[in-house]
């Protein structure tokens, strides 16, 4: 049996990393019956490090894939899982799909010898995708 999730991502951020900035990130679940479900969260102003638009869409991908961990867990069986995330930045799917391999071999320096921005946030979506692919497939588009 498999269980298939479609999750579409995104985040942004008015004022981008200046003070007083405000980010925000979301994902929603699509049903198959056509419904769906949705989680946000506000990045803070006055937060350090400060929201990017960046911070959101990677922060929106955690958010997926720690809502589609707790819908796995709950379901009364384990069957295979095939999820796709959906995503409108080219940075937070080239983060999922190739670099964040790159980058943890490599302790986490990137190509220029400098620390990877968003280091904490990258990650923890790692750890969690770490986690959902041992119950399957999860794509990044």
């Amino acid at each position: 049996m498999v269980y298939r999730m479609e999750i579409y991502v995104d985040g942004g951020c008015r004022g981008n990393g200046r003070p007083g900035s405000i980010g925000a990130a979301a994902a929603v679940f699509k049903f198959r019956s056509g419904g769906h479900t949705a989680w946000t969260r506000r990045l803070e102003s006055g937060s350090d490090p400060a929201p990017t638009n960046q911070r959101a869409e990677i922060t929106a991908i955690i958010i997926a894939l720690q809502e589609a961990l707790n819908k796995y867990h709950s379901l009364d069986s384990y069957p295979w899982l095939d999820m796709k995330i959906y995503s409108d930045s080219k940075y937070a799917i080239g983060c999922m799909n190739e670099w964040i391999y790159k980058w943890s071999n490599n302790g986490w320096i990137n190509s220029q010898g400098y620390e990877v921005a968003y280091r904490d946030l990258i990650q923890k979506a790692s750890d969690l995708d770490d986690r959902l692919k041992e119950e399957g497939d999860v794509r990044y588009i």
